[in-house]
């Protein structure tokens, strides 16, 4: 559920029109609603609401400081994967001990600022990697907080590049060789043991991956306390699916009602970390048409939104519902859609049907909230897009469109070249 709807025949952003908003800041543009992103958040804190729990944000899906602002001012926690995700998350307020660091590729520097900053938990994903984490946590003179991210071999059915439980990604422990690497944390004088973590990937849209991996964790649980290792977090990860066509995905309390009963005879505090299915359909791609074009009966739609500003559909063929701003009672055609990067894989749409476009008008990309922004880029030295948050009538910039001269900060022409 979103709140972009149509009154009458022009898309609004909760009490603002579109349109008025592209007018002002320009095209490519992104777009979020203040309302949507709370009443997202609200749904997983209130379906977990009486079982203790944390909701930790998925910086990945999208890190703009306003909006983690936002979430931190609910309650929110985060789910980090770099220092830099790590420093937005303190900036934006989070609760240090809100704070949850995975990644396979901590870097030492990385470490001693999460050990400095006081994180809840690190979720080590390997053996060097722990023997890391407590060389460095000796030489900090503290001990170091943390969980293994298990690796329970489910299929999650999703994208094979979003998916990360099975033996043959590069996330995680084995679960069968789980318990040798809790009984040499264990050993290790500045470590810890804090808990379980599992995620076995993103867009999930059925429950049972969930419930099959908890049951996993749970047994693994069971057997660390007979070793005399007892765990107080069960973090479960993310990867709740969102509507991008036509899915149809659990609400988090179909999933609190299949997972609170498993856990509710045990003294774990459960932790998520949900990204997509708070930020997905909180955010739209606004794009400008720019040209249309014919080439041996196949219809262009050229925009001026490319794959450095929405990467997803070249990188994962994915999905995203196309929509005018302004509806139109044209003929309807069969295009693809296409930005102006130097890519044949630069597409937003293939063989989408839509009612032919006019130069210039303006098409809204749904569902960009998620791994919009967060993965764009400066090919092609392309600027990125400014972002804009609407609250009710009002809406806020919260992120300026680059300039020129920011594709060179940072930049130093050696001497010889003067």
């Amino acid at each position: 559920m979103h709140d972009f709807q149509y009154k009458k025949s022009e898309l609004y952003a909760e009490k603002v029109p579109v349109r008025k908003i592209a007018e002002e800041f320009g095209t490519p543009l992104y777009i979020y609603s203040h309302q949507t992103l709370v009443r997202h958040y609200t749904a997983f804190k209130n379906a977990f609401n009486g079982y203790p729990h944390i909701i930790c944000f998925a910086l990945k899906a999208n890190s703009n400081l306003s909006i983690l602002k936002l979430l931190a001012k609910e309650g929110c926690g985060a789910d980090v994967v770099s220092g830099g995700e790590l420093f937005l998350a303190i900036k934006a307020g989070v609760s240090a001990k809100k704070i949850v660091y995975a990644g396979v590729g901590k870097t030492g520097d990385e470490i001693r600022y999460a050990l400095k900053s006081g994180i809840l938990m690190f979720n080590i994903e390997s053996t060097d990697e722990l023997k890391a984490i407590n060389k460095i946590a000796g030489e900090s003179g503290i001990k170091a907080p943390i969980a293994f991210r298990v690796n329970p071999n489910i299929n999650a059915s999703t994208h094979p590049y979003i998916s990360t439980g099975l033996k043959k990604h590069k996330f995680g422990i084995p679960m069968e060789h789980a318990i040798e690497h809790y009984k040499l944390a264990r050993r290790m004088p500045h470590i810890d043991i804090m808990g379980i973590h599992c995620h076995i990937g993103s867009q999930i849209t059925k429950i049972s991956p969930f419930v099959e991996a908890l049951k996993k964790i749970l047994l693994l649980a069971k057997k660390l306390k007979y070793n005399d290792i007892n765990i107080k977090y069960l973090d479960i990860g993310g990867g709740l699916g969102i509507t991008y066509s036509n899915e149809v995905s659990p609400d988090p309390e179909d999933i609190a009602k299949e997972i609170i009963p498993l856990v509710r005879e045990n003294n774990f505090t459960l932790i998520l970390e949900p990204g997509r299915s708070i930020a997905g359909n909180a955010g739209i791609l606004v794009t400008k048409v720019l040209y249309l074009k014919n080439s041996h009966k196949k219809e262009f739609v050229i925009v001026d939104a490319g794959m450095n500003d929405l990467i997803r559909p070249s990188l994962y063929e994915a999905y995203h519902h196309i929509l005018p701003v302004k509806k139109n009672k044209r003929t309807e055609i069969l295009a693809d859609i296409v930005g102006p990067i130097c890519e044949s894989g630069d597409f937003i749409a293939r063989e989408r049907k839509l009612n032919a476009p006019a130069h210039r008008d303006l098409l809204a990309i749904m569902s960009a909230g998620a791994y919009g922004f967060s993965m764009s880029s400066n090919y092609n030295s392309r600027l990125r897009p400014a972002e804009i948050l609407v609250k009710g009538s009002e809406y806020f910039i919260i992120r300026e469109r680059e300039t020129y001269n920011d594709l060179i900060r940072g930049e130093k022409i050696p001497g010889f070249l003067k």
